[in-house]
C-alpha cells in the first residue's frame, strides 16, 4: 500500500507536510498547485511552494515531495515541469481536478475534464519534456457536470504516457458533498493499464478498507481526512489507534510554533482556523476550542489561548 498526502490550498503547506510526515504513514506528498499561465516561472516560485527543494525534495522526515502544476497550455506546462524536476521535485503532478470557480474560469483544473484532447496534449507535452526517470502523474475527478467522459479522460491521460493517475471519486458538480463514488474508480482501473490512486471521503481506517474494496485500488490519497485525524495514514497502514484529543492539542501547539517561526505569523491565524474546520469533524472538543480563537487575529493571542486550553 502506498499513501499520498494530497495538496490542499491554503492549509497543507510545507510546515503541515513536515508535521504530518513526522507522525508517519505517508510515502509521498504533493504540493499545493502552482498556477502556470503563459510564462516560464522563476525559481523562487518553486521554492516558495516547495521549500523542501533545498533539501533534495524531501520533508525533514525523508518523505519525497512532488510539485503540482495547474494550467491549460501544453508548452508552458511542459517547460515549467522540466524546471520543477531540475530543481529537485520527485516528478510532477498535473491538476485536472480542482473545482474552485476562480481556477475553472481561467480554464484550469476540473474545467479541462470537458476536453479529453486537451488533457492528452498537456500530459504528452509534459511527459516528453520530463526525463523518463521522473514520474509524470495526474489527478482528475469523475467529470465536470457528469461522468460521461470519465473513461475517455482517463484513457487520454494513459495514452499520453502518464505514470499514474489519482482519481477523486466525485464530479466537479458534486463538490465535496458525500458520498464519493468509489466503484467508479474500479471502472477506470479496468480501462487503463497504469497505477490508480483512490481519493475522496476517506476519514477512517474502515473508510479506507471500504474504498479499497470498492475501487479495487491498493493505493490511496488522503486530504481532508488527514487533517481531521492527523495519524490517519498510520491508522490505515499500521492499525494504530486514533490520536487522542490530548495528543492532538499538543500537535496544535507544535504546529503553531512551526507556522509562526516559518512565516513570522502572517498566515498562521487563517491556517490554524482552517485546520480547525477539519478537526471539528473528528473531535467534538475542537469546536469549543475554535470558539475561543475564531475572532482572534494575532498569532501570539491564538497560541496563548491554545496553551491556556491545554492547561485546563
Amino acid at each position: 500500500m502506498h499513501i499520498t498526502l494530497a495538496p490542499m490550498e491554503g492549509v497543507v503547506d510545507h510546515l503541515m507536510r513536515d508535521m504530518l510526515t513526522q507522525i508517519g504513514g505517508f510515502d509521498l506528498c504533493v504540493t499545493e498547485f502552482i498556477r502556470v499561465v503563459e510564462a516560464a516561472l522563476p525559481e523562487r516560485v518553486f521554492y516558495r511552494y516547495c521549500p523542501e527543494l533545498h533539501q533534495g525534495g524531501l520533508t525533514p522526515s525523508g518523505v519525497p515531495v512532488k510539485i503540482q502544476l495547474l494550467g491549460q497550455h501544453p508548452q508552458w506546462m511542459a517547460e515549467n515541469a522540466h524546471r520543477a524536476v531540475e530543481l529537485g521535485s520527485h516528478g510532477v503532478d498535473l491538476n485536472f481536478g480542482c473545482p474552485a470557480k476562480t481556477v475553472n474560469k481561467s480554464r484550469g483544473g476540473a474545467v479541462l475534464l470537458q476536453f479529453p484532447e486537451t488533457l492528452h496534449a498537456i500530459v504528452k507535452a509534459v511527459r516528453e519534456a520530463v526525463p523518463e526517470q521522473h514520474p509524470v502523474t495526474a489527478k482528475i475527478r469523475l467529470g465536470f457536470e457528469d461522468t460521461s467522459l470519465a473513461l475517455e479522460n482517463a484513457d487520454a491521460i494513459y495514452q499520453a504516457g502518464a505514470s499514474s493517475l489519482a482519481v477523486h471519486a466525485r464530479t466537479k458538480a458534486d463538490g465535496y458533498r458525500p458520498p464519493a463514488y468509489w466503484p467508479w474508480i474500479a471502472k477506470i482501473k479496468a480501462q487503463v493499464d497504469m497505477p490508480i490512486v483512490a481519493n475522496g471521503e476517506i476519514w477512517s481506517a474502515s473508510d479506507a478498507q471500504l474504498c479499497q474494496a470498492q475501487s479495487h485500488c491498493d493505493h490511496l490519497m488522503l486530504g481532508r481526512g488527514a487533517l481531521a485525524l492527523p495519524n490517519l495514514a498510520k491508522c490505515i497502514k499500521d492499525g494504530d489507534p486514533e490520536l487522542t484529543w490530548e495528543a492532538c492539542k499538543a500537535l496544535l501547539v507544535q504546529y503553531s510554533g512551526y507556522e509562526i517561526y516559518g512565516d513570522k505569523g502572517r498566515y498562521y491565524p487563517n491556517r490554524i482556523k482552517q485546520w480547525f474546520t477539519y478537526l471539528k469533524r473528528q473531535y467534538p472538543e475542537a469546536q469549543t476550542m475554535f470558539e475561543q480563537i475564531r475572532r482572534l487575529k494575532d498569532a501570539n493571542e491564538i497560541v496563548a489561548a491554545l496553551q491556556s486550553s491545554d492547561r485546563c
